[in-house]
């Protein structure tokens, strides 16, 4: 058990939750559980959907769900500006945590904004630049006015402050963790069933999982695993995994691929079935342009696969010494992967040392990095609004 001085309430804003999870959703839950089995006082507010679901996974927790029209975008953030802190009062909240970089401005609580990152200021080029504006116009809000900020790793951190112009003194850096029972080395039926529910029987692949969105990089992933595969009589699949994101590259890259390789885009994979793909892969492919943490990395080395990420941003700050490097260029990548394909000793040593590395991660260790960011909040609110 976490021991406080103080313990204030917490409000945790669960609304911007999609209903596929996702990175948000992960985060979310895997704080909250963390937060709950600490002892945090927690309120929770969510979508109508999701109140069952909050109720199971902290029992005794104030939960409360929004009008039904949250699941509308619009709706949700007009919400957030008056009635999430007229929700506050009613709850008797001290501190309000919004773990999506949008905040109520006219809240009179302290607020702890998580910003998870940074990319679309750096490489606007990056993103969809309808979302973008409204994005990035709502993080410079909350990198001004809200009490304190939470980044997922030091990276985001300093990015917050040269791009932003973010006080220092007011970030904390809280690491994801990733839950090492959901995230598991898995056992052969595990493998064999998602194998088999792929088409693959068994078959060798190369794992993606992630929005097909630019800075995900996946065409230059596409390009190089052709490269790596070219010629060879048994060539690895390469499986895109994930829901959502938009890249009109990708299918241009995928017109691209010779007839005799194979690319499955199976959509989004129910959270038991992770394990098994990822553990099953030969090599688990995330060769990201730009991230605010990377939790699917974290999440693949927990299941013991050997990963292959870039050294951009926070990916190194994840991957240590125990995932292999490549630049984001697709020649880059076809040299990585075909390293990698042809030693498996190399695959093998990776494999463990990346599941030894994630133990580092836990949940419980990131909401105590929280729980010291709102005390910090209330304390800092405190001094400034009764001078």
């Amino acid at each position: 058990m976490g021991e406080w001085t103080v313990a204030p309430r917490i409000l945790l804003d669960a609304t911007a939750v999609p209903a596929d999870r996702g990175g948000l959703g992960r985060y979310v839950d895997g704080l909250l559980c963390a937060l709950h089995a600490q002892g945090a006082d927690l309120a929770v507010a969510c979508q109508r959907a999701d109140e069952k679901r909050y109720e199971g996974l902290v029992p005794g927790a104030r939960v409360v769900a929004g009008p039904a029209t949250l699941a509308h975008r619009a709706t949700r953030l007009a919400w957030e500006q008056s009635g999430l802190p007229h929700l506050a009062e009613g709850v008797g909240a001290e501190v309000i945590h919004l773990p999506t970089y949008t905040m109520p401005v006219s809240a009179a609580l302290p607020t702890v904004v998580t910003i998870h990152d940074v990319t679309l200021f750096a490489e606007p080029e990056l993103h969809d630049p309808v979302r973008t504006s409204y994005i990035k116009s709502a993080t410079r809000t909350a990198a001004r006015r809200a009490t304190r900020l939470i980044a997922p790793s030091r990276a985001t951190r300093d990015e917050l402050v040269s791009v932003l112009g973010a006080d220092p003194a007011h970030i904390d850096v809280a690491y994801h963790g990733v839950d090492h029972e959901v995230f598991h080395r898995p056992s052969e039926a595990e493998i064999k069933q998602v194998s088999d529910r792929l088409g693959l029987h068994g078959r060798p692949y190369i794992a993606y999982l992630g929005a097909l969105e630019p800075r995900k990089n996946v065409p230059n992933l596409i390009r190089g695993w052709a490269k790596a595969c070219a010629n060879r009589p048994d060539a690895p699949a390469l499986v895109l995994a994930g829901s959502g994101g938009w890249d009109d590259e990708v299918d241009a890259a995928l017109a691209t691929v010779p007839l005799d390789l194979r690319v499955l885009r199976p959509g989004y994979l129910p959270w038991p079935s992770l394990p098994g793909f990822f553990g099953g892969a030969l090599v688990v492919a995330i060769p990201s342009r730009g991230e605010g943490f990377g939790l699917p990395v974290l999440e693949a080395m927990s299941c013991g696969a050997p990963v292959l990420t870039t050294p951009r941003g926070p990916l190194p700050e994840v991957g240590g010494e125990a995932v292999a490097y490549t630049e984001p260029d697709a020649p880059g990548i076809a040299d990585a992967l075909t390293a990698l394909i042809d030693a498996p000793s190399r695959r093998a040593e990776l494999a463990e040392a990346a599941h030894t590395r994630s133990r580092e991660f836990s949940w419980t260790a990131s909401a105590e990095a929280h729980m010291a960011s709102y005390q910090r909040a209330v304390a800092q609110y405190t001094t400034t609004h009764t001078h």
